[in-house]
């Protein structure tokens, strides 16, 4: 789970926290509005709200970070898609956003409280798999791309993609009820 940019970014953070976040924003803060574009397709507003959020939270969660050597990468994707969804949930509530059947499936499969053990736990567990998984699984849930659109980038077939999908969620399941963790 070690990446070796995440001490450099943390610390520069934590030591100059203006230049430290205009380092992460010039480096993820086209990877963040792609995550919360997909979740909140036309609310622009919303999107970049919520990436104002994102990059907050990241400045409050630098430390932890640091000293976890937890990938700013996949931390910031979880965090983007974790935020997009929670502003989701309230503009539905409001009725505001059309659903897709996409993003249906996406919310159905989440933890209720996505701040929850369980949805850092995940982040977490999807951040320490290795690479196709890792990517295929950060594109599926947390850049919200198809199956085909994965296959597409990573060189792979569409039923390469859906068998390691299937087979990743059935070991993430086992991870998460040997932490504990059980689906309610």
């Amino acid at each position: 789970m070690k990446n070796t940019g995440t001490p450099c970014l943390a610390q520069a953070i934590l030591t100059d926290p203006e230049t430290g976040l205009r380092w992460a924003m010039r480096d993820y803060a086209a990877m963040v509005r792609g995550v919360l574009r997909r979740i909140l397709p036309g609310r622009e507003h919303d999107v970049e709200e919520c990436m104002a959020d994102v990059f907050v939270a990241l400045w409050r969660n630098a430390r932890k970070l640091q000293d976890q050597e937890i990938p700013v990468r996949a931390w910031l994707m979880v965090t983007a898609r974790n935020t997009g969804i929670n502003r989701y949930r309230v503009l539905h509530r409001r009725e505001e956003i059309p659903l897709t059947e996409e993003l249906i499936q996406t919310l159905a499969e989440l933890p209720a409280d996505p701040e929850s053990d369980a949805a850092e736990l995940v982040g977490a567990l999807v951040a320490a798999m290795d690479p196709p998984d890792r990517d295929i699984f950060l594109r599926k849930y947390y850049l919200l791309q198809s199956s085909r659109e994965i296959a597409a980038a990573l060189g792979l077939s569409v039923a390469n993609v859906n068998t390691r999908l299937s087979r990743g969620r059935d070991r993430l399941r086992r991870q998460l009820c040997e932490g504990g963790i059980t689906h309610a």
